[in-house]
């Protein structure tokens, strides 16, 4: 990645900046609504004492009909423009040398498009039992594949960048990731008048940089975890007062398997820029992929449900919206974070249940 010391600092003018710079790059994913899932959503849960009785408007920003399926492509694109803006590594030899990055999920080929897309040579380092149709959709997008053991993606990325002399662009950790995410809520701004936003929240970048670009303008914002075997890392570290190092989870939700970062907790919780945490069950996450799927027409992976099924089962976050919000209620985003699901992969999904 391009140096810290050069990167832009994190707030919604430098944001701002970066949507500029990828602009040409990406698409402006369509915002949609569903008068059904409105309904739903504004209609107290049965079965409940005293339930909840919110006035709830869904606005979906559709990042499932991003560039390679995800909102992953804005990240990676501001990380290649950042460094070719950097002399230190024009001038080594870096157009040449290339990127590196470690990733079973969407970040792979997002780094693979961009760098493609810039002729800058791209090493995807992948663990071995990664899906084959991921593997070759990076390779489709003219990354080189490197496979490794499950827990080892690190240390071979270490050396990709030892041999190559290639630069490593982290999945979310990093100021430049976070700006390029950080379009996604600028845009949806643009599109629709909204009172709060929810995103989903593994390592944090996208969450922190819809943050980042609501920071002003009293849009709340609100991230959304799976709670399956201690998922709900940054949920459990507000409580805490401290950001959690380990998660150990095989929820539905895959893409949202991992843990907060540094540089985005401290936009999440140590800036206060997010309000509030609310995850939700398995069950909840699948229900929410149907709706989207039968409902919206929109094929999502369970990871982009985990928003909607906040709005539409968490008591909590539920409660809250009825109180602040009152009979006007509110107008909320909720950021699809990608489609990337085979038909095989829903297949399955749906078949367990």
């Amino acid at each position: 990645m391009a140096d810290l010391s050069t990167c832009l600092p994190l707030t919604r003018e430098s944001a701002i900046e970066a949507h500029k710079a990828i602009k040409p790059l990406i698409h402006l994913t369509p915002v949609m609504s569903s008068a059904t899932l409105n309904k739903m959503a504004s209609t107290p849960k049965a079965g409940g004492v005293n339930p909840a009785k919110p006035v709830i408007r869904l606005w979906f920003k559709c990042e499932n009909l991003q560039r390679i399926g995800a909102f992953k492509a804005r990240g990676a694109f501001y990380a290649i423009e950042k460094l070719k803006q950097d002399p230190t590594w024009l001038e080594g030899g870096g157009m040449q040398n290339g990127v590196v990055g470690f990733s079973s999920g969407n970040h792979s080929q997002a780094l693979a498009l961009a760098a493609r897309e810039s002729g800058v040579p791209a090493y995807i380092v992948m663990p071995d039992i990664v899906r084959p149709n991921k593997i070759e959709a990076t390779k489709g997008y003219g990354a080189e594949v490197v496979l490794c053991g499950r827990f080892e993606r690190e240390i071979a990325a270490s050396r990709i960048v030892t041999e190559k002399g290639a630069r490593l662009v982290p999945p979310f950790d990093h100021p430049d990731i976070i700006l390029g995410q950080a379009s996604v809520g600028l845009e949806l701004q643009e599109q629709v008048k909204v009172d709060a936003i929810i995103a989903p929240c593994s390592g944090g970048g996208l969450l922190s940089g819809v943050a980042l670009s609501c920071e002003g303008t009293g849009i709340r914002v609100f991230g959304a975890e799976p709670e399956f075997e201690g998922a709900d890392d940054v949920r459990r570290g507000f409580l805490a007062g401290k950001r959690i190092t380990e998660v150990k989870t095989s929820t539905i939700a895959d893409g949202l398997m991992g843990t907060v970062g540094v540089h985005t907790w401290g936009v999440i919780y140590e800036r206060k820029l997010v309000s509030a945490m609310y995850a939700v069950t398995e069950e909840e996450i699948l229900e929410a992929t149907k709706l989207i799927l039968e409902r919206m027409k929109l094929v999502v992976e369970p990871s982009a449900a985990v928003p909607l099924a906040v709005a539409l089962y968490n008591e909590e976050f539920r409660r809250m919206v009825e109180e602040e919000a009152g009979e006007a209620g509110w107008d909320i985003g909720i950021v699809l974070s990608g489609g990337n699901v085979s038909i095989e992969g829903l297949a399955n999904l749906f078949a367990a249940k």
